[in-house]
């Protein structure tokens, strides 16, 4: 929620001083008070909420008073004021009021639908959080059932978001901010305060292809529609460089440390060492057509390919001919994921003609299993918490997928796009999932439990 505008409030001067109910009577007075207060609310200061009763309006301003105002007496009594901006930091700042209502002819990452609910519902501390839903749910407790999601909590517009298969154009940051592909522009949405801001626009005749955040910095890959691979420091929101080397559009990235890896439509894999001066130090070649997937692995190792020939490679840190071939699915693999909980253990996911999601173990070279989703696979993610993953799916049925490893078995399944969902990302702290359609949305969904480790901290306090 947005930090809102404070004030400095001081007590009434008239008010006693809490110290007071509990005070030992002294040898010159007998007074004994009782351990009730009642205070006089003719003298209490109501303009802090800018209630009717007020006498003064010098809060009336503030955009945190309006917040308290409009969780009152209801929004349709209140219109908010235009936002401010305050330069007290040496930067712009966008209070809560910016998120409540859409200026006109802009809706990048705007709420798709408001939320209807009674005005008893809504308290001024929680007013963001219930308007869109409190993503982590109530606090955990040892013994109680986890819940699931029938519908995402919030819902965000994605104007220009292209309905392409080939593209990677969602990535969630180690720093929770999510970078976004619209049109030829790359937005960044920061998570914990909603404040969105628009890293850059590319030349008229470039499209943003592919993003991906370095592993744990604030860098931001983007690939292009023109071969080009740029780098950004979003903290600065300045391009550090730009490396040149594929002749098509560059729609897969994946980061190992310094080392970034891109894949193109030229059918090449190309490496980048960012702290060289060349542009890339390393060409992969073995696909023979559009390198579409791409993940190294957790230990930076192996790195995984996937390409619309069907196939899909495992690397290693210096080979430039791949060392695992996987060829059985039967359609495009863009769907690719290491698992966080069994070294070696990969799984991956076939396009429309397939359907497949398949599961390989790359230490001894050999299929684990295979499971047939009846739809297109596009996205695939282990959560870090528990020994589960998502898949997101295209034709004919839309849906997101949650499964249970390794029986495979749906613990539930999501639906709410109304085109095939293409892009998908984890929140870092592994609980949230963010999912991108061809419907011009961004959908966000609550499905994984806190680590076992924060739930017994939470319970041992809630006890």
């Amino acid at each position: 929620m947005e930090s809102p505008s404070t004030s400095t409030f001081s007590p009434d001067p008239k008010t006693p001083s809490p110290k007071l109910l509990y005070r030992r009577p002294s040898s010159s007075s007998r007074t004994i008070y009782g351990d009730r207060f009642i205070p006089s609310r003719s003298s209490s200061n109501f303009a802090l909420f800018n209630l009717p009763n007020s006498t003064s309006n010098h809060h009336s301003t503030s955009p945190y008073n309006n917040l308290l105002k409009s969780a009152l007496f209801g929004p349709e009594c209140f219109q908010p004021s235009t936002p401010q901006k305050s330069s007290s930091s040496g930067r712009n700042s966008v209070n809560a009021t910016d998120f409540l209502t859409s200026p006109p002819n802009c809706n990048i990452f705007k709420y798709k639908t408001e939320t209807k609910r009674p005005l008893h519902s809504l308290t001024p501390f929680g007013l963001y959080d219930q308007l869109l839903g409190d993503p982590h749910g109530p606090s955990p407790t040892a013994n109680s059932p986890r819940e699931l999601p029938r519908s995402p909590y919030k819902v965000l517009d994605a104007p220009a978001m292209e309905d392409d298969f080939y593209l990677n154009l969602v990535d969630w940051s180690s720093h929770n901010v999510l970078a976004v592909g619209l049109g030829n522009s790359v937005y960044l949405w920061h998570a914990s305060s909603s404040k969105v801001v628009k890293l850059c626009d590319l030349l008229s005749d470039e499209s943003v292809c592919s993003v991906r955040w370095a592993q744990h910095n604030t860098h931001l890959a983007v690939g292009t529609s023109n071969g080009k691979l740029q780098l950004w420091d979003t903290s600065r929101c300045k391009r550090i460089r730009t490396m040149d080397g594929h002749r098509k559009r560059v729609g897969a990235l994946a980061w190992s440390s310094s080392t970034l890896s891109s894949g193109s439509r030229d059918k090449s894999i190309l490496q980048h060492d960012i702290r060289a001066r060349e542009d890339y130090v390393s060409k992969l070649t073995g696909h023979k057509d559009e390198v579409c997937g791409l993940e190294w692995s957790y230990d930076n190792r192996e790195l995984a390919s996937g390409g619309s020939d069907n196939r899909l490679f495992v690397w290693n840190q210096h080979s430039t001919q791949p060392v695992l071939k996987y060829c059985e699915h039967t359609a495009a693999v863009k769907a690719i994921a290491w698992s966080p909980h069994l070294y070696g253990l990969l799984a991956s996911g076939g396009g429309t003609a397939d359907r497949c999601i398949r599961f390989w173990n790359t230490t001894t070279n050999t299929k684990v299993s295979s499971m047939d989703t009846g739809s297109q696979v596009c996205n695939l993610v282990w959560s870090k918490n528990v020994n589960e993953l998502v898949s997101t799916h295209g034709y004919s049925k839309n849906q997101i997928i949650l499964w249970r490893y390794p029986s495979m078995s749906e613990l539930a399944t999501l639906t709410g796009h109304t085109s095939r969902v293409l892009y998908l990302a984890i929140s870092p702290d592994g609980q949230t999932i963010v999912t991108g359609s061809g419907d011009e949305t961004l959908r966000f969904w609550n499905l994984f439990p806190l680590p076992k480790s924060q739930v017994t901290v939470l319970f041992s306090l809630s006890s």
